[in-house]
């Protein structure tokens, strides 16, 4: 029966300089994601307001920003737009309202993120 000294084993596992690497690596994912999944949410809110809008709203472009701002009041976490920043126009007698914003998200001072969001009314 003869041993392998010591030294010819080899060692696995996770070292500290690793470890360190990953915790880092999720922590900066986990602070990206939990900084911008409120913007998301705003963006689809705002998209089914526009969208209702269009559909059920008003014909002239005071109604619909009239319209904007009533569901603006209803769904609280819309801040990023007003119904003054809606582009209204018709395509074959239907209305059609767009919009864009753009969405600054402090990361880390003096790290930002700018994220540019831009959508309109589904025909």
């Amino acid at each position: 029966m003869t041993c392998k000294p010591a030294s010819s084993r080899r060692q696995r596992g996770v070292t500290l300089f690793g470890l360190m690497f990953w915790a880092i690596l999720i922590g900066i994912t986990a602070l990206v994601v939990m900084r911008v999944l409120p913007t998301v949410n705003e963006y689809f809110t705002i998209q089914r307001a526009v969208d209702k809008i269009a559909r059920e709203g008003g014909t002239t472009v005071p109604e619909i920003r009239a319209a904007f701002e009533k569901q603006k009041q209803i769904e609280y976490s819309i801040t990023s737009i007003d119904g003054k920043d809606l582009q209204v126009t018709k395509e074959n007698e239907q209305v059609v309202v767009a919009f864009a914003y753009d969405k600054e998200i402090e990361l880390v001072a003096p790290v930002y993120l700018l994220i540019k969001y831009e959508g309109r009314s589904k025909k």
